[in-house]
């Protein structure tokens, strides 16, 4: 048995998926005469309370075009610490649309309070911050919830001050799940939104990129610059309206495996987790051990069927998703206490 729990962008398309591809109806995405792609895109802005949206090959490239058609080149944003714009998209927030990243918070969340004295004004010796950006769920702290009451905080202040406001939800639909809310109670503060289809949702691949109709006009001319015109992609689209129709709901049950994994982890010796921060379908812990470091572990586990993913030398990643089911939870955690029981 293999168990990959190295990311939720590992999911396969399951037989019902891989018909909806098979039979979608197509045509040519640039001239917008793709109905299924159509279709995803209402659909979409839709669920995230929007006017409209726009289907993206990737979620890097959701990001970067939403910062492209918010700044200009040398003003400022506000990224949270580890956040995926800033530190795991090949630096393009500088390089593509030439902004300074200001990073602020830690463990990936952030408060007004935290935010307000990183905002620089209109000097002409800083750059001007004009973008205010969320990511929710965090990636690298460990799935963590950003807490909503935090977020309207933060998007009420920058929309006072005319700055615009971006949700890196990759994962936002997992923020939901766990906050037992629709996600629309989150989206809604937040002037464009982004969201993967390829994680949770089980789609292989694709982003959507949601907001106002203009906004979306704009988002389309970048996604064209970036190389990210697409034609007969109904297929693809496909795919992710699958997704969004059978797969929302089932997002508690990764969470639940993930938890009852971290719960069987923490009795291990050696192995030091924070449960509160097991909040979604990630969960990371360090290795604090003699005899081995989270690399050394990372090979153990692989050599019998348990993959994972080493963000540093002491410290793992797994996740959950549903290409994991219980039966897969309790190897892992038969083979995770084998080597460390």
């Amino acid at each position: 048995m293999i168990v990959d729990l190295r990311s939720d962008t590992v999911t396969r398309p399951g037989p019902e998926m891989r018909r909806a591809m098979a039979e979608a109806e197509v045509g040519d995405d640039v001239f917008g005469e793709d109905p299924s792609i159509n279709r995803l895109q209402e659909m979409s802005a839709e669920l995230i309370g929007k006017e409209a949206a726009l289907f993206m090959p990737s979620g890097t490239m959701s990001n970067q075009v939403a910062i492209k058609t918010h700044t200009r080149h040398g003003d400022s944003v506000i990224v949270g610490e580890g956040s995926h714009s800033y530190l795991l998209e090949s630096g393009a927030i500088s390089a593509v649309s030439g902004v300074a990243p200001i990073v602020v918070g830690k463990g990936g969340t952030y408060t007004k309070a935290e935010m307000i004295p990183a905002l620089i004004g209109s000097s002409i010796h800083n750059p001007q911050t004009t973008l205010v950006m969320v990511e929710n769920t965090h990636n690298q702290g460990g799935g963590v919830v950003f807490p909503l009451q935090d977020l309207e905080e933060i998007c009420a202040e920058a929309h006072t001050r005319g700055l615009k406001a971006h949700l890196d939800g990759a994962r936002v639909f997992n923020a939901a799940a766990a906050l037992g809310i629709n996600v629309r109670e989150i989206t809604k503060h937040f002037d464009s939104v982004s969201f993967c289809l390829s994680k949770g949702l089980g789609a292989p691949v694709g982003s959507v990129l949601g907001g106002s109709k203009n906004f979306i006009a704009g988002a389309l001319r970048f996604r064209k610059m970036f190389g990210g015109g697409m034609r007969q992609a109904g297929i693809l689209a496909a795919a992710g309206i699958w997704a969004l129709e059978h797969n929302l709901e089932r997002l508690a049950e990764d969470h639940k495996q993930a938890r009852r994994l971290a719960e069987a982890l923490e009795e291990l010796p050696g192995i030091e987790i924070d449960m509160r921060r097991v909040q979604t379908n990630i969960i990371i812990f360090t290795v604090k051990r003699q005899d081995l470091d989270a690399l050394q572990l990372t090979v153990r586990l692989k050599e019998s069927g348990v993959l994972v993913l080493p963000i540093s030398k002491d410290r793992i990643r797994a996740v959950t998703h549903l290409d994991v089911d219980s039966q897969g939870i309790d190897h892992a955690i038969k083979v995770f206490g084998q080597i460390l029981g």
